[in-house]
């Protein structure tokens, strides 16, 4: 089975909506008065069915190239301090130090995340050989 990196869609106004983990409900109403939700995190896909103006879903699984992933499935950090607002960063843009602290650290991380930070230090690796 193919596993799930990024679990959003975007509405026609241009919102996009992501859930991050499970139990992330995201939820929208737009200028049209359509309301909008995706849910399940990277575990499962549940959206609202809205047949007049539909979203598009921007959804990723594994099987998209890595070129894709690293640009697109994001990591929350609170900074090198831990004191920042938390912010999302792509794959691609996380310095590697981090990704080798989060792979030494997080033990309860999806494990396609995990996968895809592997796979994004081998890329760092290749490039330098």
């Amino acid at each position: 089975m193919t596993r799930l990196l990024r679990n959003a869609i975007q509405t026609p106004d241009g919102t996009i909506l992501e859930s991050q983990h499970r139990h992330d409900f995201k939820e929208y109403e737009d200028e049209n008065c359509f309301t909008y939700m995706v849910d399940g995190g990277l575990d499962y896909q549940r959206r609202s069915v809205n047949r007049n103006a539909p979203e598009i879903d921007l959804s990723l699984t594994e099987e998209e190239p890595h070129s894709v992933l690293r640009h697109a499935v994001t990591w929350g950090t609170y900074g090198k301090e831990g004191d920042q607002p938390l912010s999302r960063v792509t794959i691609a843009d996380m310095e590697t130090e981090h990704l080798e602290a989060v792979l030494d650290t997080q033990k309860n991380m999806y494990p396609q995340v995990r996968d895809l930070m592997q796979a994004e230090l081998e890329y760092r690796l290749s490039l330098h050989e």
